[in-house]
C-alpha cells in the first residue's frame, strides 16, 4: 500500500524547509510514496530541490517515489531543466 501526499499552491523557497520535513516523513512512512502535484501553482528551484532530495532518498533507502498529476507549473520547470529522466517519470520523459 502506498502513502499519499498532495502538494498544493506554491512549492517554493518560502515553503521548502517545511515541505522537506513533510515529504521525507511521508516517504519514510512506507515503501511507496505517491505525491500528487495537480494543485501546484508555482515550482521554483528550492521546491524542485525538495522533490530531488525525496527521489534520491527513496533510491538510497530502497523506497519508491511516484510523482503524479503534474500541474503545468511542474511540467514547465522539469522540462526546462531536462529532469524528466532523473525522476524516471514517463509523463515527463520525451523521446
Amino acid at each position: 500500500m502506498s502513502q499519499q501526499l498532495v502538494l498544493e499552491g506554491e512549492v517554493n523557497i518560502y515553503r521548502a524547509a517545511d515541505l522537506k520535513t513533510e515529504v521525507l516523513a511521508a516517504l519514510r512512512a512506507g515503501p511507496v510514496l505517491e505525491i500528487d502535484l495537480a494543485g501546484v501553482t508555482e515550482l521554483d528551484t528550492a521546491g524542485l530541490q525538495v522533490l530531488m532530495l525525496a527521489k534520491r532518498t527513496a533510491t538510497l533507502e530502497q523506497r519508491e517515489l511516484r510523482l503524479r498529476n503534474h500541474s503545468p507549473a511542474v511540467v514547465d520547470v522539469v522540462e526546462m531543466l531536462n529532469l524528466g529522466a532523473f525522476f524516471g517519470d514517463a509523463v515527463l520523459i520525451h523521446s
